[in-house]
């Protein structure tokens, strides 16, 4: 399926639907004051990465586990910085354990962007699409999903809105595949 204004690039022979370019979310990222990206990309969000490493606004850090992402914004967080996680679902999942000590032991207000993984690809037997919203609404993390063009503005609304309340908050970026 792909979405009116959303752009397909080609990662071993599959072709991924993302809504924002690279220049976008960069730019986005550094309008926001994002001091931060921590960084682990999947085959769909991976062509951001050499846009993210020269944009001067904000330093990517690449990380090797998805669990090393959530104590790593924590430290830059607590030191002053502002981080984002950026992370595909299933790293999410993978991370949970840091995810849950950050974000509701030490009530860190932290944010994270996500790939969902095949979200725009509907019939697509994945069980990580099936079990993104359920986790997320599980752990009781404000979020909001990108699912179309027109959803591209909530990125920022949602970061504010969560920068404000100071409480942590997650943009669900729809990807897809075949």
């Amino acid at each position: 399926m792909r979405t009116s204004g959303a752009r397909s690039h080609n990662h071993g022979g599959i072709a991924y639907t993302m809504f924002f370019t690279g220049p976008e979310i960069a730019s986005a990222l550094a309008e926001l004051g994002v001091t931060h990206v921590i960084w682990i990309p999947d085959s769909a969000l991976g062509p951001w990465e050499s846009t993210l490493e020269g944009t001067p606004a904000f330093r990517l850090v690449r990380i090797c586990r998805e669990g090393e992402a959530w104590p790593l914004a924590a430290g830059l967080y607590l030191g002053g910085a502002s981080p984002v996680v950026i992370m595909q679902v299933t790293g999410l999942f993978e991370s949970g354990d840091a995810l849950r000590n950050a974000l509701f032991d030490l009530r860190l207000p932290l944010f994270g962007i996500i790939g969902a993984r095949n979200w725009l690809a509907r019939d697509a037997d994945d069980s990580a699409r099936r079990f993104t919203l359920p986790v997320i609404r599980a752990w009781g993390i404000p979020h909001v999903l990108i699912a179309a063009e027109a959803d591209k503005p909530k990125l920022a609304e949602h970061y504010r809105r969560c920068r404000r309340s100071a409480q942590p908050g997650l943009a669900l970026i729809g990807e897809g595949g075949p």
